[in-house]
């Protein structure tokens, strides 16, 4: 009886997608990110480093709306170049290839930030399934679907221990009016919350103060705690 309710108001796709993202992809990639950006580090001294930023950057739009171009997305945002790929025999691939983009983002200062990011793949799976009539899936589903996939997304690495440090999850919900440089400025925000982190680590002082950015704390109270799958915790989080 349980599994049929949890089937019919579909609570089981974002916890599915989310597990799948992280054992099929992020497990894999990011032990490997911090070698990758510190080899890009050393062919290029001439560019600043903060290694706080030397991990990869996941966005997670709520609206799952995923531009397959991130230049296209926003002109602040530059492709640079490839970081050194991961090569692996994966269920029955030979050789399969795993690598990261790494990308120039100009700030309103016309300063330039390097770093690696991407969106979370799996939320297009959402968004087609939001256009595609026989998955009965609805935008407001979506959106609930899109809180929750971040949600035990961000739970899940908080409990990997080989995934610690490696990455930060960038969740967002656009503005109603379109703003050119609205991706650019939330990606600029994280960085320069890095590097002052990396600053409070050497000097001892304090971090920053919260970003405007959505964190889970308010995506809490945005998901009825009914609504969540039951497996994820036993404790009533």
């Amino acid at each position: 009886e349980m599994s049929e309710m949890s089937e019919r108001s579909k609570q089981n796709v974002a916890h599915g997608l989310a597990w799948s993202f992280y054992v099929g992809y992020l497990k894999i990639v990011l032990p490997r990110v911090k070698k990758s950006m510190e080899e890009f580090s050393r062919a290029n001294p001439n560019l600043p480093a903060c290694r706080k930023t030397w991990k990869l950057h996941i966005l997670v739009p709520l609206s799952c709306d995923i531009y397959d171009d991130l230049e296209k997305a926003d002109s602040n945002i530059q492709y640079v170049t490839e970081l050194t790929e991961t090569t692996l025999a994966r269920a029955g691939i030979k050789k399969r290839v795993y690598k990261h983009s790494l990308y120039a983002i100009t700030d309103e200062e016309n300063q330039l930030w390097h770093c690696a990011v991407e969106y979370a793949t799996p939320l297009q799976t959402l968004y087609a399934m939001s256009q595609d009539e026989c998955a009965a899936f609805s935008r407001e589903q979506r959106l609930e679907q899109a809180k929750l996939f971040y949600r035990t997304l961000e739970e899940i690495l908080k409990g990997s221990k080989e995934c610690a440090d490696t990455y930060r999850l960038i969740a967002y919900e656009e503005p109603e009016e379109a703003e050119t440089h609205f991706l650019s400025r939330e990606i600029v925000w994280h960085l320069r919350q890095e590097h002052h982190e990396e600053i409070a680590v050497l000097e001892g002082s304090h971090p920053p103060s919260p970003s405007t950015t959505l964190d889970s704390a308010e995506l809490n109270l945005q998901i009825s705690v009914s609504d969540l799958p039951q497996p994820l915790r036993t404790d009533g989080f």
